[in-house]
Formats: structure tokens, sequence, C-alpha cells
């Protein structure tokens, strides 16, 4: 069974700082890149940053970058975002993704359950 699971959600005041993370489990974790992304109220669902499976390569929503951080640790199946500067408009629910490597070329997409983040006064 494929699962990941979400973390570290909540209430921040604006400019705060949080750190989510991201449990893996029922699959390969190291031939995953993994992925966040957060969906505001009535807003679609965007991506915020990636990181490549090693961990060598990291991008971030132009947004986000030189505030938020994302990290693996692929002994324990963890993924993680630091945000700080956080802003009230970044109140979303945010959610883990992986990009599984299937065979030679091809890839499977899963997702967590998603945690919300609230940045308010």
């Amino acid at each position: 069974q494929v699962q990941l699971v979400e973390s570290g959600g909540g209430l921040v005041q604006p400019g705060g700082s949080l750190r989510l993370s991201c449990a893996a489990s029922g699959f390969t974790f190291s031939s995953a890149a993994m992925n966040w992304y957060r969906q505001a109220p009535g807003k679609e669902r965007e991506l915020v940053t990636s990181i490549t499976e090693t961990g060598g390569t990291t991008s971030y929503a132009d947004s986000i970058k030189g505030r938020f951080t994302i990290s693996r640790d692929n002994a324990k199946n963890m993924v993680y975002l630091q945000m700080s500067s956080l802003k009230p408009e970044e109140t979303a629910v945010y959610y883990c993704n992986a990009r599984v490597r299937v065979g030679i070329a091809g890839f499977r997409f899963h997702w967590g359950q998603g945690t919300q983040v609230t940045v308010s006064s």
C-alpha cells in the first residue's frame, strides 16, 4: 500500500516559520522525485517545489524562492518543506506528491492527504 502522510501544518503568524514533513511508504522512495503542492481556498492546486531522487537538484516556484527549502532523507523515507517568512496568502492545504519510476521510462504519481497551513494574526 502506497502512503504519503503529511504532518506539521497548523496556525502560524505572518512572517513566521513552519516545517512540514511527509512520510512515505509502500514504494521505493529513492526511485521517486518528490514534490510539494498547495491549494488555497477557491484556487487551483499549484506546484510549490520539487526535488530529484538523490536530492541533487531542486526547483522552486518564483513566489517562494528564497523563503522555502525542500529536502529529503532517503534513509528515513522522508521529505520536508521548511517554510519561512510566511504570508497570509500562502494559507492553503499543502500536499506531498511522489513521482515514482516504473520500469524503464514510466512513472506513477501518488498523493498524500494534505496538511492545513493557516497564516494569520
